[in-house]
């Protein structure tokens, strides 16, 4: 199990303290947000912050693009220091693939995302394609937000998929995680867990992502 703490939980006036605890903590990823404003109404970091970071999170950084033209994007953000990189089915199957194949010529993790309301089918085509399938968990915008349990089917059926197709993929979440929202979603076949409020408003970090992780490997399938 992958536990990434999400940076847009964290306090904004101190992001290399924030990295560096999420480092200590033995978190495996740090969770980046890029809002534009279009794709959704908010606007959050660009690559300097991603660049600010790096020093300080010596991991993976999974850098989510929630973007209308991720495609001026993802240059500055690998030179940045993003390791994965995740952009959107929503923004239509012409678009998709070339953005999973210029993201894999990068050298970094791909990554797709399906925002709640889209049917997960859309993914179905570029699952040969991806390392990364992320089930968003609310709406994308802002944090803080609900668990919408209607997403639970669409991690069933990404699990489902995976084994079926023998792919390894990794099928994450972000939305609304917490202890009890991800232990449901590793129930039916997530392994990765984006946690934002629920990791960085506790003092002790480190002992919150190594709860989260013990809590979602016992309830993984076949645990």
């Amino acid at each position: 199990m992958i536990i990434a703490p999400s940076l847009l939980a964290a306090n904004f006036g101190r992001f290399a303290h924030e990295a560096a605890r999420a480092h200590r903590s033995g978190a495996e990823w740090l969770h980046l947000d890029i809002m534009d404003g279009n794709f959704v109404p908010n606007i959050s970091f660009g690559p300097e912050v991603v660049r600010a970071v790096r020093p300080y999170f010596k991991r993976i950084l999974d850098v989510h693009l929630m973007c209308s033209n991720p495609e001026i994007l993802l240059e500055p953000f690998a030179r940045a220091g993003a390791n994965t990189m995740t952009v959107h089915a929503e923004l239509g199957a012409d678009v998709v693939t070339p953005l999973l194949w210029k993201i894999k010529s990068l050298g970094k993790g791909v990554g797709l995302a399906v925002n709640p309301p889209t049917n997960v089918a859309e993914l179905k085509p570029f699952l040969d394609k991806i390392d990364l399938l992320l089930v968003m968990t609310v709406n994308p915008g802002f944090g803080g937000q609900v668990f919408i349990e209607e997403c639970i089917p669409k991690i069933q059926q990404a699990a489902a998929w995976k084994r079926e197709l023998g792919l390894k993929y990794r099928i994450e979440v972000d939305g609304g995680i917490n202890e009890t929202t991800a232990v449901e979603c590793a129930r039916v076949g997530a392994d990765t867990f984006v946690a934002g409020t629920a990791l960085f408003s506790k003092r002790n970090l480190g002992a919150a992502v190594k709860r989260l992780r013990h809590l979602t490997q016992r309830a993984a399938p076949g645990i």
